[in-house]
């Protein structure tokens, strides 16, 4: 058994709204908490056209509002830009508002460009220098551990609740897999940024984990997937994801490419090139061979869950391939079977 869950980043694809890519999200999680996934991730992105969510909190309130049963969290929260006091209060507050539901993920990178980054952060922002002291004392907010002579030691994390959100590290390199184990936390790697040794970072937060903010490890591989009824559909969406590889590799700031503007789109040996190193970061298929390809994945990564990242070029093929993965991995028998526990 395989536990699914989805990692969204609200998506503008060209041709629609930032309104629609937010409505977007909303239907989709109310999807997936029908279906049967286990949480709901949503990334933090700043200055950028192709993605419309730069305040996860906020959206996941609104995702509780409309939600029964998913975990909601952030896949990440960029760290370096906020005091760990205050990400605490305000995921503490979604814990009370949702409880035993709220997941908070925590990243180091930007989220965007230097200059926005720096705009983010009234232009201080601290490039990650200060994380790991950032994520401890996260660790000890939320497990009254904070030591002495701390800034925050006694003072009252509001609201006080019986429950605390399930925090989370992410990464897409040793250093988040080696602070994750160091403090005993859960981490999710993101090989859909790093698709080049994931199996030896996770191979290494297991080894190395230290019991901490949790007693044993737990991991999640964080994949990008698209599923498709028909070989022929995933072409044709697997070509919008290339054009998005290539612009991205240009350093171009724009909207998801759209079905039709992948299949429009003509390259030279330099773009081609760019595709076919970008290729291992994806799985795409007809419900067969990404079933396939993501147990393959979930082994070599001894993954306790698969955290999977749809960016396609229509909102409904989007919603068509989680619905496909579902199925195929039958998440309403397994929902039912932990209900009945």
């Amino acid at each position: 058994m395989v536990k699914l869950s989805v990692l969204d980043q609200t998506p503008v694809i060209h041709g629609h709204r930032v309104a629609d890519a937010i409505a977007a999200t909303v239907e989709l999680a109310q999807l997936a908490d029908d279906l049967g996934f286990t949480r709901y991730w949503c990334a933090e992105h700043h200055g950028l056209r192709g993605v419309a969510n730069p305040a996860p909190e906020v959206m996941l309130a609104r995702l509780g509002s409309v939600t029964k049963r998913i975990r909601l969290g952030s896949g990440g929260v960029m760290l370096p830009y906020y005091s760990p006091f205050k990400l605490a209060e305000q995921f503490t507050m979604l814990e009370a508002l949702f409880p035993n539901r709220i997941d908070l993920g925590v990243g180091r990178a930007p989220g965007g460009d230097m200059k926005t980054a720096q705009a983010v952060a009234s232009g201080h922002y601290n490039f990650g220098e200060i994380f790991p002291q950032q994520v401890a004392d996260l660790v000890g907010l939320f497990n009254g551990t904070l030591p002495p002579d701390h800034a925050a030691r006694g003072v009252l994390l509001q609201p006080q609740i019986d429950t605390r959100p399930e925090l989370w590290m992410l990464g897409s390199s040793e250093f988040g897999g080696l602070l994750a184990a160091k403090l005993g936390m859960r981490f999710a790697f993101a090989h859909f940024i790093n698709a080049q040794y994931g199996e030896s970072v996770a191979q290494a937060y297991r080894e190395r984990f230290e019991p901490g903010h949790e007693s044993t490890p737990y991991l999640a591989a964080a994949i990008f997937v698209i599923c498709a009824d028909t070989e022929a559909e995933a072409a044709a969406l697997e070509k919008a994801v290339d054009l998005r590889r290539v612009q991205m590799a240009l350093g171009l700031n724009a909207p998801i490419p759209s079905v039709e503007q992948g299949a429009q789109q003509a390259y030279g040996a330099r773009e081609r090139a760019i595709i076919e190193h970008e290729k291992a970061r994806s799985i795409i298929g007809t419900p067969e061979q990404v079933v396939e390809r993501m147990h393959a994945l979930q082994s070599r990564f001894a993954a306790d869950e698969l955290i999977v990242l749809t960016v396609a070029g229509s909102y409904a093929a989007r919603l068509r391939s989680y619905a496909l993965l579902a199925e195929a991995f039958d998440l309403k028998a397994q929902t039912a079977l932990e209900g009945a526990r």
